[in-house]
């Protein structure tokens, strides 16, 4: 099944996001990481020495983002820490030890946060890092974070739906008027401060949250799951495209990934993404014709350095898949300028 046909632009309202136009560009695949900057395939969690440097490093060669998942606590049945810090407090950080790169979310758990926080850090990353960052939203997939927290497990999609849909007001609003299901009420009478540097903060759902395609093709500016199999995702992307024909809502995945050191080295299909770099610039190339916007790798598997692996993807892959800039459609141009 072929996908539709990819709309040129993006969305006006966010052809001026630098973050989002340097990840997501119609017709094109760019590629990133999802932290920690660090391979550990023997651990539950990363050393976190030296990240600063790292994110620096991936900044420098030109990589298009990186991804900070939200994992409030460990929990040994699932076996992995995450990052370490927390995804928001740690983007402001990243921001200002980068100067180019976008530093997005995977997701942050919007059942287990208070929105009008949310909506408050995420302004003021977004300002911190001139409009750099992408907010990933998501439910989880740890049920035994949610009675920690004091919430019920099975009401966390309707939960993120009301959540989400406060954020949004209150970061696109000037004294908003809005009634939250779960939340609370704002009458008019408050302004949030500051304000995103954009006409908008995007919002990528991770994973699924809970909803389905249709309606998060309706409701986001586009999607980042995940993949056991990547030879399925042709059919995955096509699905997708045919929900929102006539705009470009880009759809990516994150992959845990070993990159072999033989260069010629085939394509192992399974949870974990392995080859060579000649059989992954194959399978990315297939994928971009396939209409996929955006791959996160995660290093967590992975048997040689990071700090190595960044470098031959740098110099063999990176070339490739170019970030350039997005292109701006003459209508938008104009009414920019006026």
């Amino acid at each position: 099944m072929s996908a539709p046909a990819i709309p040129p632009y993006l969305p006006a309202e966010l052809q001026q996001h630098a973050g989002y136009s340097r990840v997501f560009q119609p017709g094109r695949l760019t590629f990133g990481f999802i932290a920690p900057l660090e391979s550990y395939p023997q651990t539950v969690g990363p050393y976190m020495t030296g990240h600063a440097a790292m994110a620096r490093k991936v900044d420098d060669a030109g990589f298009a983002a990186i991804w900070l998942r939200d994992v409030p606590f460990y929990d040994p049945q699932f076996g992995d820490i995450g990052q370490v810090f927390d995804p928001l407090a740690y983007a402001s950080f990243l921001t200002a030890v980068t100067r180019n790169i976008a530093i997005g979310t995977a997701g942050l758990l919007l059942p287990l946060r208070d929105p009008l926080i949310v909506a408050k850090q995420v302004a003021t990353v977004d300002q911190l890092s001139g409009g750099r960052f992408i907010m990933g939203v998501a439910t989880g997939d740890r049920p035994t974070e949610y009675p920690a927290f004091g919430k019920d497990y099975e009401d966390r999609a309707d939960r993120f739906r009301d959540a989400l849909d406060l954020i949004r007001t209150t970061l696109g609003q000037d004294w908003p008027v809005h009634q939250s299901k779960y939340y609370g009420e704002l009458r008019g009478n408050l302004d949030l401060v500051p304000k995103p540097t954009a006409q908008k903060v995007p919002a990528i759902v991770i994973g699924h949250a809970g909803q389905s395609m249709q309606w998060t093709a309706q409701n986001t500016d586009g999607i980042l799951s995940y993949t056991a199999d990547p030879r399925r995702v042709a059919g995955i992307v096509a699905d997708w495209r045919g929900l929102s024909p006539d705009v470009f809502r880009p759809y990516g995945y994150g992959t845990m990934f070993d990159l072999d050191a033989d260069p010629d080295a085939p394509f192992v299909p399974g949870r974990i993404l392995r080859a060579g770099r000649k059989a992954l610039i194959e399978l990315f190339k297939r994928q971009e014709g396939d209409g996929v916007s955006h791959v996160g790798l995660h290093f967590k598997p992975q048997r040689r350095a990071a700090s190595e692996v960044i470098d031959e993807l740098a110099e063999h892959v990176l070339p490739h898949f170019p970030v350039g800039p997005a292109p701006v459609s003459k209508t938008s141009a104009l009414v920019d300028a006026a």
